[in-house]
C-alpha cells in the first residue's frame, strides 16, 4: 500500500470522480484508475461504487477512509519532523483561512513572513472558517487562521490571536437606526441578514435570540461578510458584522443585550509536528497580533 494509492483514494473520494479527482492531482483519468485498482487488489476489497458518472464509497471504502488520512497525516509528519532537524525554513505551507481575515487582518503578517522567509512557498486557501478547521482535522492543512467556535474543540489545539468584537448595525437610514435603545424582540420585526447557518458567526447570533426565546427574521445569508455588509449599507436588513466593519455607510444599533465575544486565532491538529515554517508562521502572527 503506497501512499499515491492513498492519495489518488483520498481525492476520489473528495472530488466525487476519477476525472475530478486527476485534475486535482495533475494526473491522467487512467492513472488515477490504475492506483486505485492497485489499492482494492492490495486490500481484496472494492472501494467505490460506480453509478453512471458517479462513484460513492463501499462499505470498505468507508472503512478506510480515517485509516487513509491517518497514514497519510503520519506519513506528513514523519517528513516534517525530520526536515525540521536540518533548521532551514523552506518548503509548502499549507494554510486555510476565511476571506474576511485574509482580506482585514492577515496582509502585514503574510508581508513580514514572506520577507523574513522567502524560501517557503505560501499555498494559502481562502475558505470558510467552518472548512479550514476541517482541513486542519484531516491533516489537509497545516495551519488554519480562523473565527474559533463558541464552544471549545478538544480535537485541535487552538490560540486566540485577535479579539474581533460583534455588533450589530444597519444602515443609517434604517427604522432600527432611528431608535434610541434596540431589544432583540424589536430586531425580529425586521429583516435580518446574516452569515450561512453553518458559520461560528451565525451559530453565535441564533444561541443569542434562542436563549431568549425569539425567532429570527432571516431574509439572506452568505458566508462573505463583505457582501452582507453591501447589503446592508443599502438598507436591506439589518445584521451582526465585526466592528471592524462599521463606517459612514453603517452604524452600530443601540441593542440592550450584548453580543457574545468573537474571537479569532490560529488551530493545529494536536497530534501533528509543525515544520519549521509553520512554528516561525505562528511566531509572526503572535507578534503582529500585539502590535
Amino acid at each position: 500500500m503506497d501512499t499515491h494509492s492513498l492519495q489518488a483514494f483520498l481525492a476520489v473520494t473528495e472530488h466525487g470522480s476519477f476525472s475530478a479527482a486527476a485534475e486535482a492531482l495533475f494526473l491522467t483519468q487512467p492513472a488515477i484508475s490504475k492506483r486505485i485498482a492497485l489499492l482494492e487488489e492490495q486490500l481484496g476489497a472494492r472501494l467505490f461504487d460506480r453509478i453512471g458518472r458517479q462513484v460513492h464509497l463501499t462499505e470498505a471504502g468507508r472503512a478506510l477512509l480515517p485509516r487513509a488520512r491517518g497514514i497519510l497525516r503520519d506519513m506528513d509528519d514523519t517528513v516534517r519532523a525530520i526536515s525540521n532537524l536540518s533548521g532551514d525554513v523552506s518548503g509548502t505551507l499549507r494554510i486555510g483561512t476565511s476571506h474576511h481575515i485574509g482580506l482585514h487582518r492577515l496582509p502585514p503578517v503574510l508581508r513580514r513572513f514572506s520577507r523574513q522567509y522567502p524560501q517557503v512557498q505560501l499555498d494559502i486557501h481562502f475558505i470558510d472558517s467552518e472548512e479550514a478547521w476541517e482541513g486542519v482535522l484531516h491533516g489537509d492543512l497545516e495551519l488554519g487562521v480562523v473565527t474559533l467556535p463558541p464552544e471549545p474543540d478538544r480535537r485541535v489545539k487552538s490560540a486566540v490571536i485577535w479579539d474581533d468584537p460583534l455588533v450589530f448595525m444597519a444602515a443609517p437610514e434604517h427604522p432600527l437606526a432611528q431608535e434610541q435603545q434596540v431589544t432583540l424582540a424589536m430586531l425580529t420585526h425586521y429583516s435580518a441578514i446574516l452569515p450561512s447557518p453553518v458559520t461560528f458567526t451565525r451559530r453565535i447570533v441564533e444561541n443569542l435570540f434562542d436563549e431568549h426565546r425569539l425567532t429570527l427574521n432571516i431574509s439572506m445569508s452568505t458566508n462573505y461578510l463583505e457582501t452582507i455588509y453591501m447589503m446592508v449599507s443599502i438598507g436591506l436588513g439589518w445584521s451582526v458584522l465585526p466592528a471592524t466593519m462599521l463606517d459612514g455607510a453603517v452604524q452600530a444599533l443601540p441593542v440592550t443585550t450584548a453580543l457574545p465575544q468573537r474571537q479569532l486565532g490560529s488551530v493545529m491538529h494536536p497530534a501533528r509536528s509543525l515544520s519549521n515554517a509553520g512554528r516561525h508562521f505562528l511566531d509572526v502572527l503572535q507578534a503582529e497580533a500585539r502590535m
